[in-house]
């Protein structure tokens, strides 16, 4: 993976020591979200990363109401200044079985350009949940490496639920662990290759949040997910319930998603 300024030698802030990034899911849910955390922030775009494992993509000024020629690309990064943040806006898939080699490339990027807090966004299938609350509208569920359990007291706090779903010991979790530390015991493939005698736990390890969230752990990095459930369609309030939710963690103050999303 490399990265290409915005201007000839221009490099990500140092200052920016947290990372935001999508990955990607059902309904796309996330990379919206990630568009209203940069358009309402107003946040800079510095520059792209090249990687062979993203498919190529090209559009015309994402975040413009009119188009001004201002090309959009697979992968793009954004920094906030003012609050410590850097966004990375994923417009393409990854090449099928590329996944964890993708994700220990964006670890590598983090780690080498100065991360210590990595924040996931991420969307799951409305299919899969066992527990459906909808009494308080949209529920954002978390997992953070902060305790080997997936806790962490701020999210707690918050009101969020962990997801129940993730068991280190289970045997996706582990084969997961086991690639991102080196113990190749199969083709990267294999993770997913028994999809016919998959069980619902299953599910959860397979997605590419998890690979991502396994990378950056195995980095010593600091991973937040921020998880929620949805169903294919209109999907924006979800994006802007998962973006609300970024900026509650984020310590942003958003008084709306229209007007901007002040620190």
């Amino acid at each position: 993976m490399e990265f290409a300024g915005e201007q000839l030698g221009q490099q990500t802030n140092s200052q920016c020591s947290t990372l935001v990034l999508p990955a990607l899911s059902i309904g796309n849910v996330a990379q919206l979200a990630l568009d209203l955390l940069i358009s309402s922030t107003g946040a800079d775009r510095v520059g792209f990363l090249d990687d062979p494992h993203v498919l190529p993509c090209v559009g015309n000024d994402a975040y413009g109401p009119l188009p001004q020629g201002t090309l959009a690309l697979p992968l793009e990064v954004y920094d906030l200044v003012s609050s410590n943040l850097t966004f990375i806006q994923q417009r393409s898939p990854v090449v099928e079985g590329k996944m964890i080699q993708f994700a220990k490339n964006l670890a590598d990027f983090a780690v080498a350009t100065g991360k210590t807090h990595v924040i996931v966004l991420s969307s799951l299938d409305f299919g899969r949940w066992k527990r459906v609350d909808m009494s308080s509208g949209l529920q954002i569920h978390y997992l953070s490496s902060s305790n080997a359990n997936g806790m962490d007291v701020k999210c707690e706090s918050i009101g969020w639920k962990k997801l129940q779903e993730y068991n280190p010991a289970q045997r996706r979790w582990k084969y997961l662990s086991d690639i991102v530390e080196g113990n190749d015991l199969k083709e990267e493939g294999s993770l997913f290759d028994d999809v016919l005698e998959e069980e619902d736990e299953d599910y959860y390890a397979s997605l590419p949040f998890a690979a991502l969230y396994s990378c950056f752990k195995a980095r010593g990095l600091k991973v937040t997910c921020l998880l929620c459930y949805c169903s294919e369609g209109d999907n924006m309030p979800d994006s802007f319930g998962l973006a609300e939710a970024a900026c509650k963690l984020l310590r942003l103050t958003p008084t709306s998603f229209h007007g901007g999303c002040k620190s």
